[in-house]
Protein backbone atom coordinates (compact mmCIF):
# COMPACT_ATOMS: atom_id res chain seq x y z
CA UNK A 1 0.00 0.00 0.00
CA UNK A 2 1.72 3.40 -0.97
CA UNK A 3 -0.69 5.69 0.77
CA UNK A 4 -3.82 4.82 3.41
CA UNK A 5 -5.00 8.27 3.45
CA UNK A 6 -5.01 8.68 -0.35
CA UNK A 7 -7.30 5.25 -0.22
CA UNK A 8 -9.72 6.89 2.19
CA UNK A 9 -10.05 10.06 0.62
CA UNK A 10 -11.07 8.05 -2.71
CA UNK A 11 -13.28 6.12 -0.81
CA UNK A 12 -15.29 9.37 0.56
CA UNK A 13 -14.82 10.78 -3.01
CA UNK A 14 -12.99 14.12 -1.03
CA UNK A 15 -12.23 16.95 -3.34
CA UNK A 16 -8.66 19.40 -2.15
CA UNK A 17 -5.05 18.99 -2.02
CA UNK A 18 -3.12 16.14 -0.33
CA UNK A 19 0.11 17.35 0.91
CA UNK A 20 2.90 14.92 1.36
CA UNK A 21 6.70 15.58 2.09
CA UNK A 22 7.82 15.25 -1.53
CA UNK A 23 4.84 16.95 -3.53
CA UNK A 24 1.20 17.05 -4.10
CA UNK A 25 -1.72 15.74 -5.27
CA UNK A 26 -4.77 17.01 -6.27
CA UNK A 27 -8.29 15.12 -6.19
CA UNK A 28 -11.86 15.87 -7.41
CA UNK A 29 -14.67 13.55 -6.28
CA UNK A 30 -11.94 10.95 -4.97
CA UNK A 31 -9.73 10.97 -8.25
CA UNK A 32 -6.67 12.25 -9.02
CA UNK A 33 -6.76 15.30 -11.65
CA UNK A 34 -3.32 16.60 -10.76
CA UNK A 35 -0.16 16.18 -9.30
CA UNK A 36 2.81 18.27 -8.79
CA UNK A 37 6.68 18.07 -7.66
CA UNK A 38 9.27 19.92 -7.18
CA UNK A 39 11.46 17.29 -8.48
CA UNK A 40 9.07 15.87 -11.53
CA UNK A 41 9.35 18.81 -14.85
CA UNK A 42 6.05 20.31 -15.33
CA UNK A 43 4.42 19.91 -18.53
CA UNK A 44 5.81 23.10 -20.28
CA UNK A 45 9.18 21.13 -19.99
CA UNK A 46 8.11 17.92 -21.55
CA UNK A 47 6.88 19.57 -24.05
CA UNK A 48 9.84 21.52 -24.97
CA UNK A 49 8.02 24.99 -25.44
CA UNK A 50 6.10 23.36 -28.71
CA UNK A 51 3.42 25.48 -29.65
CA UNK A 52 1.88 23.52 -32.35
CA UNK A 53 1.04 20.00 -30.55
CA UNK A 54 -2.36 17.87 -30.64
CA UNK A 55 -5.09 17.38 -28.24
CA UNK A 56 -4.48 13.73 -28.08
CA UNK A 57 -0.48 14.41 -27.71
CA UNK A 58 -0.84 17.16 -24.93
CA UNK A 59 -3.35 14.58 -23.05
CA UNK A 60 -0.48 12.09 -23.19
CA UNK A 61 2.07 14.20 -21.96
CA UNK A 62 -0.38 15.68 -19.12
CA UNK A 63 -1.28 12.15 -18.13
CA UNK A 64 2.47 11.10 -18.24
CA UNK A 65 3.22 14.50 -15.94
CA UNK A 66 0.38 13.17 -13.80
CA UNK A 67 1.70 9.40 -12.94
CA UNK A 68 5.19 11.17 -13.06
CA UNK A 69 4.79 13.87 -10.61
CA UNK A 70 2.81 11.63 -8.40
CA UNK A 71 5.20 9.09 -8.17
CA UNK A 72 7.71 11.49 -6.36
CA UNK A 73 4.93 12.54 -4.26
CA UNK A 74 3.77 9.30 -2.65
CA UNK A 75 7.50 8.59 -1.96
CA UNK A 76 7.80 7.30 1.74
CA UNK A 77 8.46 10.91 3.71
CA UNK A 78 9.04 11.48 7.54
CA UNK A 79 6.31 13.95 7.85
CA UNK A 80 2.53 13.58 8.45
CA UNK A 81 0.37 14.12 5.51
CA UNK A 82 -2.22 16.58 4.97
CA UNK A 83 -5.42 17.47 3.23
CA UNK A 84 -7.09 20.99 2.38
CA UNK A 85 -10.36 20.18 1.57
CA UNK A 86 -11.31 22.29 -1.49
CA UNK A 87 -7.73 23.07 -2.68
CA UNK A 88 -7.17 23.60 -6.56
CA UNK A 89 -4.25 23.60 -8.52
CA UNK A 90 -2.89 27.29 -9.89
CA UNK A 91 -4.68 28.15 -13.27
CA UNK A 92 -0.69 28.42 -14.60
CA UNK A 93 1.73 25.70 -13.98
CA UNK A 94 4.32 27.31 -11.84
CA UNK A 95 7.28 26.01 -10.88
CA UNK A 96 7.82 22.01 -9.96
CA UNK A 97 4.33 21.46 -11.44
CA UNK A 98 3.87 17.94 -12.25
CA UNK A 99 0.76 18.13 -15.43
CA UNK A 100 -0.25 21.68 -16.28
CA UNK A 101 -2.49 21.85 -15.55
CA UNK A 102 -4.00 23.36 -18.59
CA UNK A 103 -7.26 25.10 -19.81
CA UNK A 104 -10.36 22.98 -19.37
CA UNK A 105 -11.12 20.24 -17.29
CA UNK A 106 -8.18 17.03 -16.63
CA UNK A 107 -8.95 13.65 -16.92
CA UNK A 108 -9.13 12.38 -13.25
CA UNK A 109 -7.24 9.14 -12.71
CA UNK A 110 -8.59 6.81 -10.06
CA UNK A 111 -6.90 6.62 -7.04
CA UNK A 112 -5.87 2.94 -7.31
CA UNK A 113 -4.80 3.40 -10.72
CA UNK A 114 -1.90 5.86 -8.94
CA UNK A 115 -1.26 3.99 -6.39
CA UNK A 116 -0.92 0.73 -8.95
CA UNK A 117 1.39 2.64 -11.28
CA UNK A 118 3.57 4.12 -8.40
CA UNK A 119 4.37 0.37 -6.60
CA UNK A 120 4.91 -0.56 -10.51
CA UNK A 121 7.41 2.02 -10.88
CA UNK A 122 9.32 1.33 -7.55
CA UNK A 123 9.75 -2.28 -8.35
CA UNK A 124 11.13 -1.54 -11.99
CA UNK A 125 13.80 0.66 -10.39
CA UNK A 126 14.43 -2.69 -8.23
CA UNK A 127 14.58 -4.78 -10.79
CA UNK A 128 17.08 -3.14 -12.76
CA UNK A 129 19.21 -1.66 -9.75
CA UNK A 130 18.45 -2.35 -6.13
CA UNK A 131 20.61 0.65 -4.69
CA UNK A 132 18.78 3.94 -4.05
CA UNK A 133 22.19 5.37 -2.96
CA UNK A 134 21.72 7.07 -6.68
CA UNK A 135 18.91 8.16 -6.64
CA UNK A 136 19.48 11.50 -4.79
CA UNK A 137 23.17 11.74 -5.44
CA UNK A 138 25.20 13.60 -7.89
CA UNK A 139 25.50 11.64 -11.23
CA UNK A 140 29.68 10.75 -11.93
CA UNK A 141 29.96 8.85 -14.76
CA UNK A 142 32.32 6.44 -15.09
CA UNK A 143 34.90 5.39 -18.69
CA UNK A 144 32.83 2.36 -20.55
CA UNK A 145 34.84 -0.71 -20.79
CA UNK A 146 36.63 -1.82 -23.76
CA UNK A 147 33.77 -2.56 -26.29
CA UNK A 148 30.91 -1.67 -24.20
CA UNK A 149 28.37 0.03 -26.31
CA UNK A 150 26.03 2.66 -24.21
CA UNK A 151 22.31 4.02 -25.52
CA UNK A 152 21.66 7.14 -27.23
CA UNK A 153 20.00 7.71 -24.16
CA UNK A 154 21.72 7.58 -22.12
CA UNK A 155 24.50 9.02 -23.98
CA UNK A 156 22.63 12.30 -23.85
CA UNK A 157 22.33 11.88 -19.84
CA UNK A 158 26.47 11.21 -19.74
CA UNK A 159 27.01 14.17 -21.57
CA UNK A 160 24.96 16.21 -18.92
CA UNK A 161 26.60 14.00 -15.58
CA UNK A 162 28.90 16.80 -14.66
CA UNK A 163 29.31 14.91 -11.30
CA UNK A 164 27.39 18.20 -9.45
CA UNK A 165 23.99 17.35 -11.15
CA UNK A 166 21.28 15.05 -9.16
CA UNK A 167 19.14 12.89 -11.30
CA UNK A 168 16.35 15.14 -10.66
CA UNK A 169 18.56 18.13 -11.93
CA UNK A 170 19.13 16.26 -14.79
CA UNK A 171 15.63 15.20 -15.86
CA UNK A 172 15.31 19.46 -16.25
CA UNK A 173 18.31 20.21 -17.85
CA UNK A 174 17.13 16.63 -20.21
CA UNK A 175 13.67 18.38 -20.66
CA UNK A 176 12.48 14.49 -19.99
CA UNK A 177 10.37 13.10 -16.64
CA UNK A 178 12.17 12.71 -13.80
CA UNK A 179 11.14 8.95 -12.88
CA UNK A 180 12.59 7.95 -16.59
CA UNK A 181 16.03 9.55 -15.57
CA UNK A 182 16.38 8.39 -12.56
CA UNK A 183 15.51 5.01 -13.99
CA UNK A 184 18.27 5.72 -16.84
CA UNK A 185 20.62 6.30 -13.82
CA UNK A 186 20.20 3.19 -12.85
CA UNK A 187 20.64 1.28 -15.85
CA UNK A 188 23.54 3.35 -16.15
CA UNK A 189 25.09 1.95 -12.67
CA UNK A 190 24.20 -1.66 -13.25
CA UNK A 191 26.17 -1.20 -16.20
CA UNK A 192 29.30 0.38 -14.25
CA UNK A 193 28.62 3.48 -16.36
CA UNK A 194 28.06 6.24 -13.23
CA UNK A 195 29.08 6.15 -9.69
CA UNK A 196 27.25 4.33 -6.77
CA UNK A 197 27.78 6.30 -3.56
CA UNK A 198 29.09 4.17 -0.91
CA UNK A 199 26.01 3.72 1.93
CA UNK A 200 25.29 5.94 4.77
CA UNK A 201 27.77 4.92 7.76
CA UNK A 202 25.54 2.70 10.81
CA UNK A 203 25.22 5.12 13.50
CA UNK A 204 28.07 4.21 16.48
CA UNK A 205 26.85 1.61 18.85
CA UNK A 206 25.40 2.51 22.18
CA UNK A 207 26.79 0.45 25.47
CA UNK A 208 23.69 -1.50 25.29
CA UNK A 209 23.54 -2.50 21.79
CA UNK A 210 24.56 -5.57 20.14
CA UNK A 211 28.43 -5.89 19.13
CA UNK A 212 28.33 -3.98 15.45
CA UNK A 213 29.40 -6.29 12.80
CA UNK A 214 32.73 -6.43 10.82
CA UNK A 215 32.01 -4.99 7.02
CA UNK A 216 33.08 -6.91 4.18
CA UNK A 217 36.11 -6.82 2.84
CA UNK A 218 36.89 -4.80 -0.05
CA UNK A 219 37.48 -7.04 -2.32
CA UNK A 220 34.43 -8.87 -1.43
CA UNK A 221 32.26 -5.68 -1.10
CA UNK A 222 33.18 -4.95 -5.19
CA UNK A 223 32.63 -8.47 -6.21
CA UNK A 224 29.34 -8.40 -5.31
CA UNK A 225 28.56 -5.05 -7.01
CA UNK A 226 30.01 -7.04 -10.26
CA UNK A 227 27.43 -9.78 -9.76
CA UNK A 228 24.73 -7.39 -8.98
CA UNK A 229 25.71 -5.66 -12.33
CA UNK A 230 25.84 -9.01 -14.30
CA UNK A 231 22.45 -9.86 -12.61
CA UNK A 232 20.73 -7.14 -13.67
CA UNK A 233 21.53 -6.77 -17.30
CA UNK A 234 20.30 -10.91 -17.39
Amino acid sequence: MVSPMLRRLAADRATGALVRDHGTLYLADGCVVHAESPVAPGLDVLLGGASRVGAGEREICRLGALYDAAFFALAPGRGPARFRYGAEPETEPGPGAGAGPEPGPARPVSAADVERETLRRRELLDSVWPYPDVDAAPVVPRPPAPGQTVTARGRALLARADGVRTPAQLAWVLGRPAFHTLLEVRRLAAAGLVETPPPAAAPHPTPHASPAVTPPDPDVALLRRVLDALEAQL
